[in-house]
């Protein structure tokens, strides 16, 4: 390490996010071992959906540029994944020829062509949508996706490799989508199954690993220069034409490095799944990345992986109470407007306030004493009563608009 990255790694302000990282670190290497099967494979679909959610903010918080259309890589990515799955396992299955790994190999094949797939979809269609802008650009990336939805829907493909004499009619299998299984993986001399909900330990390490370096490799791309440029274009575009940067070109490759990034979500999304449904095309799967961004707060790095976790356990939490699940989705839409209403930039912009608000709090004891934190304390709460009640002030203005009371 080199001191300059050392100098700034160990900085004042990052060595909180170091310190807060290295624990996360540890507890999500020691959850598998304490929580049970359900809340194993639901913390790994946690981790799953919080690399979708940033590969996507890299797009939208970094660059500027709301996508609709991002289930479109998850499904691209799904169905070459349950294509590799279906097509290897069998076959390697009874092999030896990895000395018992096979699976393995298989399972880190069609992570790989399934990220490829996703990635190679994101050039054509991100060459084309980046020539657009705002409304435009969401627009087109959401008929893209509706797209995408009726090809595999319809399995499309299936049809076309018929026509050319290729395959049995079915590639995509319609409406009913794809399954697989996958049998035990020998490695080590432990005999394990990749996918094993009574016991998803296995799976949910390799997910791990996963994650941490999707997470790493956007965490540099957006510390970067390439980042810091694509910042410039979401401030002002036409100021950063004017300097001479190709907003086109540094939006087209954001377009293509966040559909790859989607894909390997939606890659390991179906292994934990084992199987892919038309449904993970559809419009509605792309918006779940888009809440989860707000939730969190769209401007910070970690952002969307506080609201994947918010979202994702929000969900949970509202299943556990049979009339809140029955209409989950208003309640879940409730918790939701608390959040956009109360909580500046998400979750994780009000956790970074809250944390400099104690740095406030500190200097004001080292200065004043308990009187000054008081003080603070008397400040922050009025302060808070005055945004609420502006918040409800226009809330009913806007109702009384609306209702020709004005």
């Amino acid at each position: 390490m080199s001191y300059g990255v050392r100098e700034r790694l160990f900085a004042p302000d990052n060595r909180t996010q170091v310190v807060g990282v290295s624990v996360a670190a540890v507890l999500l290497v020691v959850a598998p071992f304490v929580l049970g099967g359900f809340q194993t494979s639901l913390l790994a679909q946690t981790l799953i959906f919080a690399v979708f959610a940033t590969a996507f903010n890299l797009l939208y918080g970094y660059t500027g540029l709301l996508s609709f259309g991002h289930a479109m890589f998850v499904a691209a990515s799904g169905y070459t994944a349950a294509k590799v799955v279906q097509q290897l396992a069998p076959a390697l299955g009874i092999a030896d020829i990895f000395g018992g790994a096979e699976l393995l190999v298989v399972w880190l094949l069609a992570l790989v062509l399934g990220t490829v797939s996703a990635g190679v979809l994101a050039v054509f269609i991100g060459y084309l949508s980046v020539q657009l802008e705002e409304i435009y650009f969401a627009m087109i990336t959401l008929s893209f996706s509706m797209a995408i939805f009726v090809i595999v829907n319809q399995d499309i493909i299936g049809s076309v490799l018929e026509a050319v004499g290729i395959g049995g009619g079915t590639f995509t299998n319609g409406s009913d989508g794809l399954t697989f299984r996958m049998g035990e993986v020998n490695l080590f001399g432990l005999d394990f199954r990749l996918v094993n909900i009574a016991d998803p330990t296995a799976f949910y390490l390799l997910t791990l690993v996963v994650f941490g370096l999707a997470m790493y490799a956007l965490y540099r791309i957006v510390n970067s220069p390439f980042g810091t440029t694509c910042q410039a274009i979401r401030e002002n575009p036409e100021r950063a034409r004017a300097l001479g940067i190709d907003t086109t070109y540094h939006s087209w490759m954001t377009f293509i490095i966040s559909g790859a990034f989607s894909g390997m979500a939606g890659a390991m999304l179906v292994m934990l799944k084992t199987g892919i449904l038309p449904a993970d095309a559809f419009w509605t799967s792309s918006a779940t990345p888009v809440v989860m961004t707000v939730i969190g707060g769209p401007y910070a790095f970690f952002g969307p992986l506080a609201g994947a976790f918010t979202y994702e356990y929000l969900r949970w939490f509202i299943r556990q109470f049979p009339l809140l699940e029955e209409f989950w989705e208003f309640s879940f839409g409730f918790l939701l407007l608390i959040v956009v209403l109360f909580f500046d930039n998400g979750v994780y912009g009000r956790v970074s306030r809250f944390r400099a608000w104690l740095g406030e709090a500190q200097s004001r004891y080292r200065d004043d004493g308990i009187a000054g934190v008081v003080a603070l304390v008397q400040e922050t709460i009025a302060g808070a009563l005055r945004a609420a009640a502006e918040i409800v002030r226009g809330l009913a203005a806007a109702l009384r608009a609306r209702l020709g009371l004005a």
